[in-house]
């Protein structure tokens, strides 16, 4: 297969020159790494970890703009919407990778959370080139695939990814609600975005390579996005996932463990009253929390279902324990 062309470089061509002129952080150089190719093995990773360590600290100066997010995501999913990503490159398959783990975690469907990445399906294993230039495929997505009521997050380390453009523009001329997820606390997009969410990593040990903090940065936003969301939604009991899909061995071990953490009974008890419950973990841990059989657990998991606005309880499991035992 051949090489694409590259980009035009013609002296009048305004769009190369524009680029390089933009400021940004995550292409400045780095002065702590300016000998790296000079280095061992051992203190390269050692400069590599040290910069990494940073990382942590600028997402947690921004956590007040992830929370506001959170909030929106929530109304969003309970009302029937979709919270979407969209990015490029590697910011875009961290959206990706963010949704597709839902689905086992907490047996979310790509009704509540779905990901697209520029250039299809293609561009998660393979660079489609141009893809993140293309501002009216962007534009054009949101078009077809998103509805009212929808919020959508921008991927995009630069903070200037067309493709994320014109998806952003396109989703507010449609009066949905956007957000920025960027390393760039300058970025051009911002504007763009009823929330910004821009950690300030700094420079990468190897100029522009934003695979690295840049990364890293973006995945413990999403990381703490989804999960925020996902709990607030009643997806876990405590810290415990109750909404796992049970798809492998792993998972269903998981499951009778997180029944004896839940409520210390010991496993064989546990595993006991979920094949009672058909696998229905929710009828299951009340039932062991309120000391009940399975069918009255069930009908109390049943009158009170997750809900966000639950203050304490957005998974309804205390609320159905307590109603079982005010009723006994």
């Amino acid at each position: 297969m051949n090489a694409p062309d590259p980009p035009s470089l013609a002296p009048d061509d305004s769009a190369w020159r524009s680029l390089v002129a933009m400021a940004s952080p995550t292409e400045d150089r780095n002065a702590r790494s300016l000998e790296l190719d000079t280095l061992d093995a051992g203190p390269m990773v050692e400069l590599i970890l040290s910069e990494d360590a940073t990382v942590a600290a600028a997402v947690q100066a921004v956590s007040p703009q992830i929370a506001q997010l959170v909030e929106e995501c929530v109304r969003a999913i309970a009302g029937g919407s979709t919270v979407r990503y969209v990015g490029a490159g590697t910011s875009g398959r961290l959206g990706v990778l963010d949704a597709v783990e839902l689905i086992p975690t907490y047996n979310a469907d790509d009704t509540m959370v779905a990901a697209y990445l520029a250039g299809g399906e293609t561009a998660m294993m393979r660079a489609v080139e141009g893809a993140e230039d293309d501002e009216e495929a962007g534009a054009r997505l949101v078009a077809q695939e998103f509805a009212p009521g929808d919020v959508i997050i921008a991927l995009a380390a630069s903070g200037r990814t067309p493709f994320a453009g014109g998806a952003l523009r396109e989703a507010r001329s449609r009066g949905l609600r956007t957000a920025l997820i960027s390393t760039n606390p300058l970025a051009e997009l911002a504007g763009s975005a009823d929330i910004a969410i821009l950690p300030d990593v700094g420079s990468e040990v190897v100029t522009g390579s934003t695979r690295m903090k840049s990364a890293t940065a973006q995945k413990l936003v999403l990381n703490s996005l989804s999960t925020a969301t996902m709990v607030r939604l009643g997806t876990t009991y405590s810290n415990l996932m109750i909404n796992v899909r049970p798809t492998n061995h792993k998972l269903v071990a998981r499951t009778v463990r997180m029944l004896v953490q839940g409520t210390g009974v010991d496993a064989e008890a546990a595993a006991e009253v979920l094949q009672v419950a058909d696998g229905d973990v929710r009828a299951a841990l009340v039932a062991l929390l309120a000391g009940s059989e399975v069918a009255p657990a069930r009908a109390a998991a049943a009158a009170h279902p997750p809900d966000p606005s639950r203050a304490g309880d957005p998974a309804g499991i205390r609320a159905a324990v307590a109603s079982l035992r005010a009723s006994s």
